[in-house]
């Protein structure tokens, strides 16, 4: 939703800023996970890699090579944004040394303590750093068995980190494998869940910067450790969640002792959260026209700038960012634009493809939530609260709030009934459609019939909270497996069986006004006003 009191600040994040979507998959298995962040908190033992104890402790030995930048054969850029078009003349590094398995038996073995021994030959150069280690039993007072590693490396002057032959890539990546800035740390996390006697490569692929402006100074390592992290979280997390049970079926949904953990604060207003296929939370803040992207190791970045609106007179707009968000069957970010009026999916190839912005020639008012059918049909709400002025504004084209489908590229709208249709959620089975209505006056969720062709029909109020205390209003809507109903509504989360029976009320922290399934499917990720919160259900949703 939309209309709440608009703060105003900005959040300072040491982040880089970045757009787009998913490149690739996150890794599997025990070791190079590298697409997740590092834990947020001081570590509890660390292994010093540039010393001769620390090397031994994990059995570990530095080698060293050059890298040369070589002539290639690549193709342009063709019709489809891709590197399909004529072949060409391009550039690449050699060696190629990040696979796991490379022969690096040739290359010069760095003895301890010699990390910082200035390489390369200054201007525009680069190198190769391969490290071969074993996770001990002990570091310290830290038995490692079940641990969390990172490996965190500060090179003169930019680094890239690959974990066992792999360099996953997430566009929004502040970080992590990737370089991070002028002689900032790198932090990897190579292992969790660890086994006292498991091997792992690292490989260090370092360049000399600026790029733009070669210096006269060379490449070596500031510093290079082994963080080790304890397994498990020995203090219970978050708060008791109030919970009004008003039919005894709720336990199986929220369990008594669930707790709600906060996970981020300080935003203006947080909405239209999203779990991505890759394993981090995505969301919105549609005051400050930003996308975030937060990670379960506690990591807060930017992932998308200019959200929903760029224009000059974005100063106008108390909402003008994004707000809902979501992943197409094929794993591409959807998203609706606020002050653009319009909904777009990113594409792989990072292109935005605008799928709606009008209706019969009429620019659409403000595209609030949507939603998915697993064969690609998008289902969206289009209330006026981006704009301005809300429904008074002079920039309303339309002269009602429509609930559309657009299937097979034909936009069609199902229903213009509600004042302020908002949250918007498919049962598990695809037959029947929920839509949230931002009404003061008429506090509703309805339920529709849903045809084959995206057409609805049967239109009947599931829930009515109109008479229910608290100034909110209904905002987003999200579905179980089992089909149970939840409901941002007047006085909290609202959770509804699947025949429209109440079966009770969670209270958070903050009012939460959107939600979304993520991690194993049984978290429930909150978006309450100024943060993020994470609370645990007996239940398992939908995902996205």
């Amino acid at each position: 939703m939309s209309r709440a009191p608009f703060a105003s600040r900005s959040l300072a994040l040491a982040t880089a800023v970045a757009a787009g979507l998913l490149a690739a998959p996150p890794a599997s298995g025990a070791f190079g996970q590298t697409t997740s962040d590092a834990p947020a908190r001081r570590a509890d033992a660390v292994v010093d890699l540039a010393t001769a104890e620390g090397l031994r402790l994990v059995k570990g030995e530095w080698r060293y090579a050059d890298a040369r930048v070589v002539e290639a054969e690549n193709r342009a850029p063709g019709a489809d944004l891709k590197p399909s078009g004529a072949v060409v003349r391009a550039l690449d590094v050699a060696p190629r040394a990040g696979a796991a398995d490379f022969d690096d038996s040739g290359w010069e073995v760095v003895a301890p303590g010699a990390l910082d021994r200035r390489r390369g030959s200054g201007k525009l150069s680069f190198a190769w750093y391969r490290l071969s280690l074993t996770v001990p039993e002990r570091v310290g007072r830290l038995e490692t068995a079940g641990s969390t590693a990172v490996f965190e490396v500060v090179v003169d002057d930019y680094a890239e980190v690959w974990v066992n032959g792999q360099l996953p890539v997430a566009l929004g990546q502040a970080g992590g494998p990737l370089i991070k800035g002028f002689n900032a740390p790198n932090r990897v996390v190579i292992g969790r869940g660890l086994t006292p006697g498991q091997k792992v490569e690292v490989a260090v692929f370092a360049a000399n910067g600026p790029l733009s402006a070669p210096p006269g100074n060379f490449i070596w390592v500031r510093s290079a450790t082994l963080d080790f992290y304890k397994s498990g979280d020995p203090e219970a997390k978050g708060v008791a969640a109030e919970v009004v049970r008003l039919d005894p079926a709720i336990d199986a949904v929220v369990p008594p002792g669930a707790r709600i953990e906060k996970l981020a604060g300080g935003f203006a207003f947080t909405e239209g959260p999203v779990w991505s296929p890759a394993g981090f939370l995505l969301f919105s803040d549609p005051n400050e026209n930003t996308i975030y992207r937060w990670s379960p190791d506690g990591q807060v970045s930017v992932y998308r700038t200019k959200s929903g609106y760029s224009g000059p007179d974005i100063g106008e707009y108390g909402q003008p960012g994004s707000n809902g968000l979501t992943f197409d069957p094929d794993g591409r970010l959807t998203i609706c634009e606020h002050g653009n009026r319009r909904v777009v999916r990113i594409e792989k190839t990072g292109a935005v493809t605008v799928l709606a912005d009008r209706f019969e020639g009429r620019r659409l008012n403000s595209p609030n939530d949507l939603v998915y059918r697993s064969d690609g049909a998008l289902f969206f709400t289009d209330p006026p609260f981006g704009l301005p002025r809300f429904g008074e504004d002079p920039r309303k084209e339309l002269p009602f709030s429509g609930v559309y489908a657009l299937v097979s590229g034909t936009l069609r709208l199902l229903t213009a009934e509600l004042a302020g249709p908002n949250g918007i959620a498919l049962s598990p089975d695809e037959r029947r459609l929920y839509v949230g209505n931002w009404d003061p006056r008429r506090k509703v969720v309805m339920r529709y019939d849903l045809a084959a062709d995206g057409t609805v029909s049967n239109g009947v109020v599931f829930a009515d909270l109109t008479a229910a205390p608290g100034d909110d209003a209904i905002d987003g809507v999200k579905v179980d497996r089992a089909g149970n109903v939840y409901v941002s509504g007047p006085g909290g989360l609202w959770v509804y069986s699947p025949a429209g029976k109440a079966l009770g009320r969670v209270v958070g922290p903050e009012h939460p006004h959107n939600m979304a399934w993520g991690e194993d499917g049984r978290a429930l990720f909150l978006a309450a006003q100024t943060g993020i919160y994470r609370l645990s259900l007996a239940a398992a949703g939908a995902r996205p």
